[in-house]
């Protein structure tokens, strides 16, 4: 099924999660070394069939989500990147999470800025934060090559945690 919202970049093609992708996101989810820097952490298989179907809400009542990201070349699954709204209040974020086989040679910087994109260009947002830990250079290093730049922190858990922002003027039509 071809959606109004699916994506495609030079090497990747990005689909709005569903519940085709329940299998791939629990492992993803699961994972220490994929998921334990994200937000909460690693997921229970009932967490993630429970932000799966949130997720889907947020689609159908925002127009703009998390998307799964596979390889145009093969379709292997390599994790996720999309929209969001934080639990605390800083907005609309962006959140990306890669296997580590699929790290360090730029699919999540390309993913990273064609979610971005899409949320100014597309669902109109104004401003995307995302939030990383200070010790992680590699998420530091893809913010600011996407154009995002730092605008602030804070301490949650005894951890220092980065903001970074994109702000951009809607377009005028």
């Amino acid at each position: 099924m071809i959606t109004p919202w699916r994506l495609q970049t030079a090497r990747l093609t990005m689909t709005p999660v569903a519940p085709r992708d329940l299998r791939e996101l629990t492992l993803l989810k699961a994972s220490p070394l994929a998921f334990a820097q994200m937000l909460g952490g690693v997921r229970s298989p009932q967490q993630t069939a429970e932000e799966l179907a949130q997720d889907i809400q947020c689609w159908g009542k925002h127009g703009y989500g998390i998307w799964s990201v596979r390889a145009r070349a093969g379709s292997a699954y390599l994790g996720i990147a999309g929209l969001m709204h934080r639990p605390d209040g800083l907005g609309v974020a962006l959140r990306y999470a890669f296997w580590p086989e699929a790290r360090g040679i730029g699919l999540a910087s390309e993913a990273a800025f064609a979610a971005v994109t899409y949320g100014h260009e597309t669902a109109g947002l104004r401003k995307i934060v995302a939030v990383t830990r200070e010790d992680n250079h590699a998420s530091r290093t893809i913010l600011g090559a996407i154009g995002m730049s730092e605008s602030g922190g804070f301490k949650r858990d005894g951890i220092r945690l980065l903001v970074y922002k994109s702000e951009r003027q809607p377009n005028a039509g």
